[in-house]
């Protein structure tokens, strides 16, 4: 199935103790259908002193879960759902990722 959340995406948060607050995705792990987002679901650990790395409490992101998350509309801003629609003719022919709020493509 094709990627409906990529690396790179602005998305909104729906459920969880960050709803409403919006980030960009650093990395998609589709196995897990998780996804982290740059300064959302910050979780603190408690890091081992290394060679390279200080020792102490660091807060980092955790993944949160792709059902949670909704791409911003890159018109308004707003969560919206993500459709596919074909462009172009024969060898020009290509499959890119559709905002369902207003139409517009949103990569291409």
């Amino acid at each position: 199935m094709a990627a409906k959340i990529k690396k790179g995406d602005k998305v909104i948060v729906l459920a969880g103790r960050d709803r409403g607050r919006s980030g960009e995705v650093i990395e998609v792990r589709p196995d897990d259908a998780r996804a982290l987002v740059r300064g959302i679901n910050m979780v603190k650990r408690h890091q081992k002193q290394t060679a390279q790395q200080e020792g102490g409490i660091i807060a980092k992101e955790a993944t949160i879960h792709l059902s949670n998350l909704a791409l911003a509309d890159p018109k308004d801003g707003k969560p919206t759902r993500v459709g596919f629609k074909f462009v172009g003719d024969g060898e020009d022919r290509r499959k890119v990722r559709v905002a369902k709020r207003s139409g517009v493509e949103i990569d291409g």
